[in-house]
């Protein structure tokens, strides 16, 4: 088993400079949720460059089997996404990218690049292994109802269906060279939660004669927050956060309505339920208190994500013969969300995530920022570890 793996390194690091060139290739040219055509079609080629065949589920996914010897014996899953988000990138680097206005702000490039490199190394690797990999390359994580909903119900699941499937993404708080694991609850659901609170406009002179709603609104934002700090069970994480409120008033005009987006999180499906119905009651009350009115809608977002704590026990022992135990760390709970959640409610899942940091060089900007970036060292680690795990997984699956 040693050989295998060094064998693995090996074709991680005599692949790691194509690696990074898709990396930079994709970071150059994103494209936002359900919109990765040409993200897509580059995918497509790819793997067919590899000798692979890949198929088409939905408009942009694609998902392509490598196949070992006696490929009915087991079959597990490895998950990348594709989509960027709608954000101005900043930094200055060669491979910038030239779509203005959209960025890989949260490292789908790395994903998408490194499962690439898995492919390759994996189907060098076939008649050492047994059983078969599933690899799923998904559109619009960043945008609900979550690409991997529309695919699970196009069927990637199925066809052969995965006993497990595994899951990366990049982590600025972690070094290059170390991933960090987690059992058990690990991300939150993720519901948005959109209020239009309405009074009656008017000149800022004569608040006497109208309803303010910012007012209202100003009084409604502070009182959600009981929902959190006063109904919840403390035991369970919750979060409420209001990120948009527009008033489109001016010095002088209060205006008539007030538009108020936010989103709720947790990670219990009861309290989730309750909570709902909770801010619901709370906002509509306290607006017909004060005179006023609101109209509020609640998305059911994404569910939380458990990680299967069977599963991650061998992957994570699987890393620590990959890299050295110093090199694999636990990780806490993530009250972000990630639709790879879905797919952790219809099969044994693993969402682990990939050291890009590096301090000496600057490297250091969360995801969802203008300035995020990776150590590209990052690359090398993320492509032979998919790679390793999925045989290893394989193994433990078929015995």
């Amino acid at each position: 088993m040693q050989d295998l793996t060094n064998h693995i390194q090996q074709l991680a690091k005599r692949y790691a400079a194509d690696t990074v060139a898709t990396r930079q290739h994709l970071h150059q040219h994103p494209e936002l949720s359900f919109q990765e055509y040409e993200t897509s079609d580059y995918v497509f080629q790819k793997l067919r460059e590899f000798g692979l065949e890949p198929e088409r589920v939905t408009e942009t996914g694609v998902v392509v089997l490598v196949k070992g010897r006696n490929p009915d014996k087991a079959t597990t899953a490895l998950r990348a996404d594709l989509d960027a988000l709608p954000i101005l990138e900043t930094n200055e680097v060669a491979y910038k990218s030239r779509n203005e206005g959209v960025m890989h702000a949260c490292g789908h490039d790395v994903h998408t690049s490194s499962l690439l490199t898995t492919a390759r190394i994996l189907q060098d690797l076939r008649e050492e292994f047994e059983g078969t990999v599933k690899l799923i390359f998904q559109p619009g994580e960043e945008k609900f109802p979550g690409g991997a909903s529309l695919m699970i119900k196009e069927g990637v699941l199925e066809n052969p269906s995965p006993q497990s499937i595994m899951g990366q993404h990049v982590f600025p708080f972690l070094p290059a060279g170390k991933v960090g694991f987690r059992s058990g609850m690990y991300m939150a659901s993720a519901d948005e939660i959109y209020i239009t609170v309405k009074g009656k406009g008017g000149h800022g002179g004569l608040p006497e004669q109208l309803v303010d709603p910012v007012l209202i609104s100003a009084h409604l934002l502070v009182a959600l927050q009981q929902i959190v700090s006063r109904r919840a069970n403390p035991k369970i994480p919750s979060v409420l956060s209001f990120g948009k409120v527009i008033a489109n008033g001016a010095t002088n005009v209060i205006p008539g309505e007030v538009k108020i987006e936010g989103t709720f999180r947790t990670m219990d499906e009861a309290w989730r339920a309750e909570a709902k119905q909770k801010i619901k009651k709370l906002a509509e009350g306290l607006c017909e208190s004060m005179g006023g009115s609101c109209e509020i809608n609640i998305m059911d977002g994404y569910p939380f994500l458990k990680n299967d704590p069977e599963l991650v026990a061998r992957a994570r022992t699987a890393a620590e013969a990959y890299l050295g135990a110093e090199n694999v760390v636990e990780l806490d709970m993530w009250m972000a969300a990630e639709d790879f959640a879905y797919y952790s409610q219809q099969t044994d899942a693993c969402f682990y995530r990939l050291g890009t940091r590096n301090e000496e060089r600057g490297i250091t900007s969360g995801v969802h920022t203008p300035t995020f970036n990776i150590d590209e060292d990052a690359l090398e680690v993320g492509s032979g570890l998919m790679a390793w795990l999925a045989i290893k997984e394989l193994q433990a699956l078929a015995n």
